[in-house]
């Protein structure tokens, strides 16, 4: 083939260092709106972003050009450095050093969507230790649970 074809749904999701609730309605919008920037800027279109003061989800069409990893890190690095300059409040913000990502299935895109949209109202009911552990579980990945708390 002389050409390549890709297509890759991922959800992704990190929380704050120690889960700290930093992100609050105040200035999530324009913290997501960023995020959406510094995905297009690296050819990964995010399709929808959401969450809550603690953690957020990120669903994008990822780009042939970027590793995954690299995405996250560049995403994390420049958003951590812009939410620094909003205020005394954000002055000792930092993402977690690690991150959790899903491949999805086109079919299910639009369901994942309103998932990451909905995410304040989901989780008056629900942690984000257990929503994590949920997700890791349908997607019937290992893990030790004592490396997921950092």
């Amino acid at each position: 083939m002389s050409q390549s074809l890709v297509k890759n749904y991922v959800h992704i999701v990190f929380s704050t260092k120690q889960r700290e609730d930093f992100i609050d309605e105040k200035i999530e919008k324009e913290l997501f709106s960023y995020i959406a920037v510094l995905c297009k800027n690296r050819d990964s279109k995010a399709l929808q972003i959401g969450g809550t003061d603690n953690h957020i989800h990120i669903l994008c069409l990822l780009s042939k050009k970027i590793a995954l990893m690299k995405l996250v890190q560049e995403v994390k690095a420049h958003s951590s450095k812009w939410i620094k300059t909003k205020g005394k409040k954000y002055e000792n913000f930092f993402w977690q050093d690690g991150y959790g990502a899903f491949s999805i299935n086109e079919e299910n895109v639009y369901a994942v969507k309103n998932y990451i949209k909905n995410q304040r109202e989901h989780h008056q009911t629900k942690s984000y230790k257990d929503e994590l552990i949920e997700m890791l579980e349908k997607q019937k990945m290992k893990y030790d649970e004592r490396y997921l708390w950092d």
